[in-house]
């Protein structure tokens, strides 16, 4: 059993970090899923500047990706949607409606020239052995941004998910900037579909938002929504408000979806109803406005770790300086050895060392011949010595290039050689200042490129008041009370004692000092002569004051007991007064008067007294009335 219990943890623990790496979550690096970097790196093997079929280049991915094509497909087309890595030709589905793209083979791609300037370097990149070991995948490209902020990113693992939301691609470059020169940024969500949002609880990505579609209620007869909220699709935005208006919630008349290119579903109101006190409705009623909450959580050095926006931007900044640093230095390399071979050459052809070897018989002597002939040179050589890989390449110069060497031009070119490398120097000496001008050129770039939407944020940054829905509702139900037969109800004959929302309760006190908290019945009995029928809202009965003005039981003396009623259980009955106390009056006035009439007796002069109820005291609920007089009353004038 204990061999089971390790075999079975040991496959879980297994299975669980291969789903959190290699699956679900984005490297911090890359800012890429593995099924994304798959992606891009077979475009970049099958590039050749024209567009492919998405079909072909599902088919090279599944060299590298172990789970079908399925997968491939679907991803490709989420990340060709982002509009900034991939170039699209054909039916890519419409993110404003929800449509799908159209089958793999009728579809076309190839690698946007901004994804070739932010991963592609080879000479950079780690390669490993794919899964089934006949070809090398890139492990993570040298990214040159903070992809996982641009395009976002969401997924669940194993006992942990992560939910980025996507960026404005020029402010996060310019954020990257402004952390370069030293000085403080902020940046907000920016979502392709538009809209608003609420960053007021954004917590530089560990928080939430709150965004809104985009509403035009210029006409007070109709709405038309041009831009949706993030998350969702003019499908299910329809059908919410259309679960809405079945529910009674909001009033239309119809609605109709015109979406092509641009969003745009229109909503005819109801008779007597308009545009104005329909909108909060539509925010709280349905997915005009959603909460969504984020959880930056990427991989970092091979382990999952929670990040804000701001150390992503640190840290990407730092990394940026670093990948140019390894270009350049890539780059100067190369080009020494180049200047290097290009003097060799140089010397070779016009000191005619070739010469040399005509009269050696064997390969050895060769390469002793051609050494030789450098030996009065090395000052001008340089440091570096000639090896044998740099004899064997001279040796396999044509003669037809000897022929027609052009001494000035290999001058002219190992000058440009020299002057380069002089420049990359200077780059070296101050990376800071490449690098800003690095993302100058690539800010520049996509400002320029049409097909990349000019990288204008399309989601306004704003604060909203959060939505009541109890207020947005419309309070259209009539709940009526038969004073004689006692019943209350939106289905009852009578007068209406109030206006009501479905979501409203109320309160109701009976006659006979019995009080109740209820949903909104369609019939109930409550009692005959109730005095007080309202909404049951906390808040605002704890504004008001409660009189009853009541004759004890046996002895008929007057009492008053002021209360406020602040908390109930629902559907409950509470006693205010003793059994078999008649309520004489019931009251929500703070102040005003009263008159008690008492009955006449032997040898009773005063047969009349005037009270004030401002007089007395407000007491709790649980606690007994006041008595006003010890004689018995016979009735009671409110003025």
């Amino acid at each position: 059993m204990a061999y089971i219990k390790n075999l079975f943890d040991r496959n879980f623990l297994e299975y669980a970090s291969y789903v959190i790496k290699d699956r679900a979550i984005p490297d911090l690096e890359d800012g890429l899923k593995p099924v994304q970097r798959r992606i891009l790196h077979s475009l970049f093997e099958m590039d050749d500047g024209k567009f492919h079929k998405v079909a072909n280049v599902v088919g090279h991915c599944m060299k590298y990706h172990p789970h079908g094509d399925a997968s491939i497909g679907s991803a490709l087309v989420v990340l060709a949607n982002k509009d900034l890595f991939i170039d699209r030709q054909g039916n890519f589905g419409n993110i404003y409606t929800g449509d799908e793209a159209s089958a793999a083979r009728y579809i076309e791609c190839r690698s946007t020239p901004l994804a070739k300037d932010i991963f592609y370097n080879p000479k950079l990149t780690p390669y490993a052995d794919s899964y089934d070991g006949r070809n090398k995948e890139p492990v993570l490209f040298p990214a040159k941004m903070p992809v996982v902020l641009v395009i976002g990113a969401e997924g669940i693992a194993v006992g942990m998910s992560t939910r980025i939301l996507p960026h404005n691609v020029i402010e996060v470059l310019e954020a990257e900037q402004a952390c370069l020169r030293g000085k403080d940024f902020r940046i907000f969500p920016d979502f392709p579909t538009g809209g608003l949002v609420d960053v007021s609880d954004y917590q530089d990505g560990n928080g939430r938002v709150r965004v809104r579609a985009k509403l035009d209620s210029s006409d007070p007869k109709r709405i038309v929504i041009r831009e949706l909220p993030f998350g969702s699709t003019t499908e299910s935005l329809t059908n919410s408000i259309e679960a809405a208006a079945k529910a009674g919630r909001i009033k239309i008349q119809s609605i109709n979806d015109f979406t092509t290119d641009q969003v745009e579903i229109e909503i005819k109101l109801a008779r007597g109803v308009y545009a104005e006190e329909t909108i909060n409705a539509l925010f709280g009623f349905t997915e005009c406005e959603q909460s969504i909450s984020v959880n930056l959580l990427v991989i970092r050095n091979g382990l999952p770790a929670v990040m804000t926006v701001t150390d992503i931007i640190k840290y990407h900044a730092k990394l940026l300086t670093k990948i140019l640093t390894r270009e350049l230095e890539l780059e100067k390399k190369e080009l020494l050895d180049k200047f290097h071979l290009r003097t060799l050459e140089r010397i070779f052809i016009e000191e005619r060392i070739y010469k040399n070897i005509e009269k050696m018989k064997t390969a050895k002597g060769v390469v002793d011949a051609v050494l030789a002939g450098f030996k009065p040179f090395l000052k001008e050589i340089g440091p570096r010595e000639v090896s044998p890989d740099d004899v064997e390449h001279l040796l396999r110069i044509p003669i037809r290039r000897i022929s027609l060497y052009d001494i000035n031009k290999a001058r002219d070119e190992m000058a440009q050689i020299q002057a380069r490398v002089k420049e990359i120097n200077g780059h070296l000496k101050n990376i800071t200042a490449y690098a800003l001008a690095f993302l100058d050129g690539i800010i520049a770039k996509i400002k320029a490129n049409e097909e990349l939407g000019r990288g204008e944020r399309k989601t306004k940054v704003g604060a909203f008041d959060k939505v009541d829905v109890k207020e947005a509702v419309r309070r259209d139900m009539q709940l009526k009370y038969d004073r004689e037969s006692g019943y209350l109800g939106t289905a009852v004959p009578g007068e209406t004692a109030a206006e009501l929302s479905p979501f409203d309760r109320i309160l109701v006190i009976r006659n006979n000092g019995i009080w109740s908290v209820t949903d909104i019945p369609e019939k109930a009995f409550v009692g005959p002569r109730a005095w007080y029928i309202g909404k049951a809202d906390k808040e605002a009965l704890s504004k008001i004051i409660f009189t009853l003005i009541y004759k004890e039981p046996g002895t008929g003396y007057p009492c008053i007991k002021r209360f406020v009623i602040e908390g109930w259980i629902m559907n409950k009955d509470y006693a205010l007064l003793p059994d078999g106390c008649e309520v004489l009056h019931g009251d929500t006035r703070p102040k005003f008067s009263f008159t008690v009439k008492y009955k006449p007796k032997p040898r009773l002069r005063v047969l009349s007294e005037n009270f004030k109820v401002q007089d007395y005291n407000v007491r709790g609920l649980k606690a007994g009335g006041v008595r006003l007089a010890v004689k018995e009353a016979l009735e009671l004038e409110v003025k």
